[in-house]
């Protein structure tokens, strides 16, 4: 069998967020344990696994994520280098839904940019956990939490506070468990940031140790709650994100009711053979 890493919301190799993914042939999925094994042994943030469909009227594949630890509930790179597989393969015309645990998603593809339409996480404000400050490092100025997905979502000051920030992971692994956050999004405007300005809205990092992920270095499904969050701040529903990880990745957000669309470039970099 296949499987693909392929870097996710970026147009060049080695940048953006690598995931890893597996297609598989029609029929009952794999043991779960396996799954988690593959993903383990691949230890990138998700790896994904797909199956086609070819009798679901509704879908035309299943699709599921796995961390290093713990399967996910929706992953956004994951999906989208997912989709740049297909793409590739030649397993899609411009449009496949994906039977999910967060319902079915829809992804195209156009002139290689590829767009996923995925359920909006709303924004509620919340007082500041206890030990927030602490985990972070950093006084945040707004703490909201997002539905359904569960993030805990901090404003911090300006664009330079969130890519200087230094999280104490352990702290964050223990908060996020205590009061059952998937993980921690800082954001900012991008207003003088020191990329050139105008590119983007606003920046973010992303943090889950507590699901085996100490940074995320782009976050397609943090994007649902953070552009809820900027469209009603900037009263815009187009809006340009900028993950700054050490790898960095742009995530251009259409906010569209009650869902989102996320979009993209991939780039496969390792295409091999799973021997077990």
């Amino acid at each position: 069998m296949r499987i693909r890493i392929v870097d996710a919301f970026t147009d060049q190799p080695f940048a953006g967020n690598p995931a890893g993914v597996c297609l598989l042939e029609a029929g009952p999925w794999p043991a779960d344990s396996w799954m988690r094994q593959i993903a383990a042994e691949v230890n990138l943030s998700e790896t994904a696994f797909a199956r086609p469909l070819p009798d679901d009227p509704d879908a035309d594949w299943e699709l599921r994520w796995f961390t290093p630890t713990v399967e996910a509930k929706m992953c956004g790179h994951a999906t989208l280098a997912t989709t740049h597989v297909m793409a590739s393969d030649g397993l899609l015309d411009g449009r496949v839904r994906f039977n999910s645990l967060s319902g079915v998603l829809v992804a195209s593809v156009e002139d290689q940019l590829i767009t996923l339409d995925f359920p909006v996480s709303l924004p509620a404000v919340i007082e500041a956990p206890e030990g927030l400050r602490e985990a972070l490092g950093i006084e945040p100025v707004e703490v909201y939490r997002t539905e359904p997905l569960g993030d805990l979502l901090v404003v911090l000051p300006d664009a330079a506070a969130v890519r200087s920030a230094a999280p104490d992971l352990i702290a964050v692994a223990k908060l996020t468990e205590k009061f059952a956050f998937r993980g921690a999004i800082l954001t900012a405007p991008a207003e003088g940031d020191l990329e050139p300005s105008g590119l983007y809205d606003f920046v973010s990092r992303f943090f889950a140790p507590g699901h085996g992920i100490p940074e995320d270095p782009v976050t397609g499904s943090a994007h649902t709650g953070l552009a809820p969050y900027w469209a009603k701040r900037l009263g815009r529903e187009r809006l340009v994100g900028y993950q700054a990880s050490a790898r960095g990745g742009v995530v251009q957000v259409l906010l569209a009711g009650d869902r989102v669309q996320l979009t993209g470039h991939a780039v496969t970099v390792i295409d091999g053979e799973l021997k077990v």
